[in-house]
């Protein structure tokens, strides 16, 4: 029970704090995770313990699924070279360096248990990723890789972890063995995924005007494909990725409207509670952790801290800009169809590398993991490092989150990173395509042809519509040249009018449900009305950053 009331706790301080995190603009994990360390120091409040247990079975699902579905398999396909060489080579690499720093700056690390470190520490975070490079506005290219890392660098970090494990607390190692296991877990695990997607789409298919029966059944999706995985030893993690690609892959022809819409308001605000708690309870931990160190000085804690997160950084940076050259070196002569050079397409300039090998941030997987690690070895004897290799990962994780996560957009605005193409035009694009699409559908192949005056009015809208799309996308072409930024949409008198009556209209709506001429359930019908038609004037409204 005192447990769920610190749960209660967590959640009103996430709730009140949400306007505030967009004011400051920074990005959710690092401030979530600076509350949640100035909490744990408050003294009423016990320590609570993030159970590894509820972290992979109840919170990693719903935020893995979720990241995974927001993917595109479009651009995940086209980067598979860079984010295999991030999320699989990138994870053993990270292990070995962060091993043979601590066994030599460590001073109680022995080899698996340096080992152990750098697996648990060696991946870096879908969630934490998403949270940091979300709105700041990246070329989609770094964007799908640095999200396409995470989504599957999991499992190599699980196979680390697992067999550091065996060896720390046996003394024994087989190389080949592990390797057989990756390639089973991995393959295996991808294939559950799969399976079970392909089972969604068909049952989903035959679900036809119950959205709230769908909506609910996605809720359900990545808890049966993560257990459906572990259920025979593979990877539950890479099974719920698979799943949620195959899902936002073929959503467009098994979703209704109805379910796209009441799917997505349910998914943001479970997400919304899930990421804002767990980064939370990452700033939670610190209190606990330290109180099983009184062994160690907090300097010397500290040191070790920061030598393995600067260990951290510095691997991840070398590798990034050492497999762009290397790319570069073997694809000099390659180009595509528009003379891009191969390496200008894939990568994009030395700033958008840049960001790539500077955002490794590490998260709830990191801590989950540390955390699950057993409180006696083998023969009986207590994991007397257990702690230590726990603090020394929250330094890492608070370190990539709040220094690396504080400075990207810094970072961003220093080099002047500019997307290729901003989302409202590209979306500007879209609807041109669609409409000019749709006019040529009403001239040639609309059968049986509507009246003369119907086609005509149709044709007339489409135009104005074609019209008006074309003027915002040549203000934003000119935008991406200019300094002067012009405004790409502004309120016309019409829009100006809309609001007006729009305000006026829920003003009498109001008034007549106080004074109760009109049953509830009429009330409701009409402003279920007013909000459909109040949201498809916000569409068609300004942005906020425009």
């Amino acid at each position: 029970m005192e447990n769920f009331k610190i749960i209660i706790f967590i959640l009103v301080v996430l709730i009140s704090l949400s306007a505030l995190i967009d004011k400051l603009r920074l990005p959710n994990p690092v401030f979530l995770v600076l509350v949640g360390l100035i909490i744990g120091f408050v003294p009423v409040l016990p320590d609570l313990v993030m159970d590894p247990n509820v972290v992979f079975l109840v919170f990693l699902p719903p935020l893995l699924y979720d990241a995974a579905f927001r993917t595109s398999w479009h651009e995940f396909k086209t980067n598979i070279k860079p984010i295999s060489a991030l999320g699989i080579s990138l994870v053993f690499i990270t292990t070995l360096a962060i091993a043979v720093t601590a066994h030599y700056f460590i001073p109680v690390f022995s080899w698996p248990l340096a080992f152990l470190l750098g697996a648990i520490i060696s991946p870096p975070d879908a969630v934490a990723a998403t949270g940091i490079i979300k709105g700041l506005g990246l070329n989609t290219k770094v964007i799908s890789i640095l999200e396409g890392e995470s989504l599957v660098n999991d499992a190599s970090a699980l196979i680390a972890y697992r067999y550091a494990l065996v060896a720390s607390i046996t003394g024994s190692f087989l190389l080949w063995e592990a390797g057989l296991q990756f390639l089973y877990v991995a393959g295996v695990g991808i294939i559950m995924g799969l399976l079970i997607g392909f089972v969604l789409i068909f049952i989903h298919k035959r679900i036809v005007n119950q959205s709230i029966v769908e909506t609910s059944l996605t809720l359900l999706t990545p808890f049966m494909s993560y257990l459906a995985a572990e259920q025979i030893h593979a990877s539950g993690i890479l099974a719920v990725v698979s799943t949620g690609l195959l899902l936002a892959w073929r959503s467009p022809e098994i979703f209704s409207y109805q379910t796209r819409i009441r799917t997505r308001v349910v998914w943001d605000t479970l997400m919304f509670l899930l990421n804002g708690f767990v980064f939370i309870l990452i700033g939670l931990q610190l209190p606990g952790i330290l109180k099983q160190l009184t062994d160690y000085s907090l300097s010397a804690l500290i040191g070790y801290g920061l030598i393995v997160s600067v260990v951290t950084i510095l691997v991840r940076m070398i590798w990034v800009f050492g497999g762009v050259y290397l790319f570069r070196m073997f694809n000099r002569d390659k180009g595509n169809s528009n003379g891009v050079p191969a390496d200008q397409e894939r990568f994009g300039d030395w700033k958008n590398v840049l960001i790539v090998a500077w955002t490794g941030t590490r998260g709830v997987i990191s801590m989950a993991l540390a955390l699950a690690l057993p409180l006696n070895l083998y023969n009986g004897n207590t994991f007397l490092q257990r702690h230590l290799i726990v603090f020394v990962c929250f330094v890492v994780v608070f370190v990539t989150l709040v220094v690396q996560g504080f400075s990207l957009p810094l970072l961003i605005r220093l080099l002047d990173v500019k997307p290729v193409i901003s989302e409202d035009k590209e979306e500007k694009e879209l609807q041109l395509y669609i409409v000019n699409s749709t006019m040529h559908f009403i001239d040639y192949e609309f059968y049986p042809q509507p009246p003369e005056r119907t086609r005509i009015e149709l044709k007339k809208k489409f135009e104005q519509v074609a019209a008006k799309l074309v003027n915002e996308i040549n203000i934003h072409t000119r935008n991406e040249s200019e300094e002067e930024q012009v405004a790409v949409r502004t309120l016309t008198d019409m829009q100006k009018a809309q609001l007006e009556i729009g305000r006026f209209q829920r003003e009498l709506l109001l008034k007549l449900h106080k004074e109760g001429r009109f049953s509830d359930a009429a009330i409701r019908t009409v402003e279920r009305d007013m909000d459909i038609a109040e949201l498809k004037l916000n569409q068609s409204l300004p942005k906020k950053d425009e």
